[in-house]
Order: structure tokens, then sequence, then C-alpha cells
């Protein structure tokens, strides 16, 4: 078959290339072990059994003995997802976010208690939460009396609801509980869609949100930014600063082989993607050394294949005139069936619903700006 498409999905392709360039090395680094930790309070605390959850979505409980690994994104969006569905608590991001306590973000966590300002912990956070979760980050600014926090994704795939309402309420409720003071959000604002009831966002951040928006954010008084943090002890921040640097360095270099072979995987595509022994071949190793190497820094040879068809497949999606099968061929699967039950996998969506919700956003900003 020739859709007569390869060397516009070539031009596709240095663009997904020269986007890489501007993400964080730790993109593909996933999120701490320990970030399983709140959901497996939040679920105790609803009354329910953690081993028994874990049984019910099949995930090995053994992980959370290894303080040093880490998981997928996709991984622990599917446990908030599941856990909400578990426990019939469609608000579970927001709740768990309510129990988040300084101790649960480890180093982080300790060095923003231990901040001199909420400002000053803000940019901790900003700093070494590459330390808890990749990919996830805030960013703030001034405008006249107001703050504006703004909560993203260096990464192209959309923000999971549970995971973007935790984040937001976790570090809401931890200014609150850092400065002793009680916190008014005068505007609060979703990019997904709205949910059957609001009342819970009303309940805990006293406004009702809007939903459908261009980013996630939330306004307040910039004066909150200098309140002091009641316990805050300088000397403890000393010491705790170096050790989360420490670490933020060694993840920000700690796979720049496996970097390199993605990148020369993505730079093969879409004329073929490469099997692990032309892989190998190209990086003068054998198969079992590169594998061994690539197990060094957490990662395979087919979780590097996965990610460089998903990249390209999000660039793909966002241009109408491929068509799903088309797309499929350009991943090189042998069946459209295959490349959507791939996506299925790596989004929660299959490629036409992502490509519609994709479209649907689109037409809401456009309509929202006449």
């Amino acid at each position: 078959m020739n859709f007569g498409h390869i060397n516009d999905a070539k031009r596709i392709n240095v663009v997904v290339l020269r986007k890489r360039e501007a993400w964080t090395l730790m993109d593909d680094q996933g999120f701490a072990i320990s970030m399983v930790y709140p959901i497996m309070k939040t679920i105790a605390q609803k009354g329910f059994d953690f081993g028994q959850f874990c049984r019910h979505v099949s995930f090995d409980m053994a992980k959370l003995q290894d303080v040093d690994a880490r998981i997928d994104e996709s991984e622990l969006v599917r446990l908030m997802n599941e856990a909400a569905r578990f426990t019939q608590d469609d608000y579970f991001g927001l709740h768990q976010g309510e129990l988040t306590d300084i101790a649960d973000m480890g180093i982080l966590g300790y060095v923003m208690m231990h901040s001199d300002r909420i400002v000053d912990a803000l940019k901790a956070y900003q700093r070494y939460n590459v330390i808890l979760c990749s990919g996830y980050n805030l960013d703030w600014e001034e405008q006249g009396d107001d703050a504006i926090l703004r909560f993203y994704k260096t990464t192209p795939t959309p923000m999971s609801r549970q995971c973007v309402e935790d984040m937001v309420s976790s570090l809401y409720h931890l200014i609150a509980r850092m400065s002793n003071r009680s916190i008014a959000i005068k505007e609060l604002q979703f990019a997904h869609a709205a949910p059957a009831d609001d009342g819970p966002y009303l309940s805990i951040f006293g406004v009702e949100p809007r939903f459908d928006g261009r980013e996630n954010g939330l306004r307040m008084s910039k004066e909150v930014l200098q309140y002091p943090i009641l316990y805050s002890e300088p000397r403890l921040r000393r010491a705790f600063e170096p050790i989360a640097e420490e670490v933020r360095e060694k993840l920000l270099r700690g796979r720049e082989f496996s970097d390199r072979v993605f990148q020369w995987m993505m730079a093969c595509m879409p004329a073929s993607l490469p099997t692990l022994q032309e892989t190998a071949a190209s990086f003068q190793m054998s198969t079992r050394s590169l594998q061994a190497k690539l197990k060094e820094e957490s990662t395979s040879y087919n979780e590097l294949s996965a990610r460089v068809r998903k990249e390209i497949a999000l660039v793909y999606l966002n241009k109408h005139e491929y068509s799903i099968s088309q797309i499929a061929y350009l991943l090189h699967y042998t069946e459209p069936s295959a490349f959507q039950a791939a996506f299925k996998k790596w989004t929660g969506l299959t490629p036409g619903q992502y490509r519609a919700q994709r479209r649907q956003k689109s037409v809401s900003l456009d309509t929202a700006e006449l």
C-alpha cells in the first residue's frame, strides 16, 4: 500500500524532534513510586482495603518496597481512575488533594516546608517537582492585585482529570497549611469537561470552577505569595536543598543513553521502525549489551518503540488529512486494529475518540473567541 505521504510524514517527524528539544529529559521518567502512597492513604481513609484494590486492578504491591522505583504516567493515571471507580468517588483526585500532607512529597515537601515564604515554596515545587512526577509542573504570574497559578504538562498528552484535580487541590491545601491561613480563591479553571456536579469544587475551593477552559489554573490575591511559612527553619532548608538538588540532577542526567536511542529511532521514522538488532548495530553493540544498558536506565527497546509510535501518532492525529488507517500504516502496524488497541492503552482513548475530543475542544475555543 502507498498513501503517498512519506515526505509529509518525514516533515512531521522533524517537527516532533524539534519539539522534543524543548521538553525536559525527564518527560519519560514517569512518577516516583511514592506517588502511589497518597492513593493508598485516600482509599484507606474511605474505609476500603488497599490490598483488595491492588488485587482488583492487578497492581503488584511489591513495587512499593523499592523506594527508588518509578512508574509510567499511564500506570498512575490508570490507578487514579480505578481508585475513583473502586471507591465510587468521581471526585477522588480532589479528595486525595485534601488529604495530601507535606510528608507525602518527600524531600520536595521538606524543602517547601522550610522555605521562607509561599513564593519560595512554589519556586522549590517548580524546580524539584521532577523528583516526584515528570511532565507535570506549575508556573505563576502577577496581574494587578492577583496571582495566577497555572498547572501544565510538558508532554503532548492531555492532563488526566483525576491527576490534575489532585495536583490543584493538594497545592491549594498545602499553601493554606504552610501559611496557617485561609486562602480565598477568586477564580478556578479546568481544561477538562464539566462533571455532573460542581458542588464538591464549591465545597473545597469556595468557588464554582469554569470547565473546558484553555488551561488549568486558579487566581488568588498576590499577597498570598508573600505569606511567611509558619514552621520554616532555614537550617533545615539548607540541609534538605542539596539532597533535592542531587536527586534532581541524577534524574535529569540518568537517561542520556536511552534518550539518544529514542532520538535515533525517531529519526528513522516513518521510513522504518528499527528492530532491536538494527538498533544495537547502529550503536555498535550486541543486542544483549543494548538491552542491559537500557535496563540500567529503567527502560527497554519495546518501551522506547512504543514511545516513538505514541508521540508521532499524537502529531498525525492532529492533522485531519490522515485517516486512522494511514496513520497505522505510517507507524508500521500491520493492522489498524493493532494501532487502535495500542493507542487506547497509551491514552485511555481510541484514536477516533482522541481526534474527536481535540476537534471539539478546538471548536469550543474558536466559539469562545467570537
